[in-house]
């Protein structure tokens, strides 16, 4: 089965994937801004809702089309850039100790989820190199 097969589970993951980068993204504007707003509990919340279907809908998504992290090389790139996105993100928004440091985790796990991003569209490890 394609990914073509399954288009309504795509869907829902692909919109969750836009929603949780776009989320992440103004969440760090704010940070950068030191807005009042990223205290609100519907700010706190939400994206971990939009994360667990997006976790949920990518493993329903592996088993339908059969493809796996640790046999297919683009989904195990995706994974542990992924896991160094969810690191490298909460320094960016929550632990790290200087706003320069904020600042920077907020870029490199940016650069991070774009390159997830590229790895979903390409399916290969280094997209557009390899």
């Amino acid at each position: 089965m394609n990914i073509d097969q399954i288009g309504w589970l795509n869907d829902v993951h692909i919109a969750c994937a836009i929603l949780s980068g776009t989320g992440y993204l103004i969440r760090g504007i704010g940070m950068m801004r030191e807005s009042s707003w990223l205290h609100n509990t519907w700010v706190r919340v939400l994206p971990h809702i939009v994360d667990t279907i997006l976790l949920a809908s990518a493993i329903l998504l592996t088993i339908q089309i059969r493809q796996y992290p640790f046999v297919q090389g683009w989904l195990t790139a995706k994974v542990l850039a992924l896991v160094a996105y969810i690191v490298i993100g909460a320094v960016g928004l929550k632990y790290g100790k200087t706003m320069k440091i904020r600042v920077m985790a907020w870029l490199v796990a940016m650069l991070l989820f774009g390159y997830i991003v590229l790895v979903a569209l390409t399916r290969q490890v280094l997209p557009y190199i390899g």
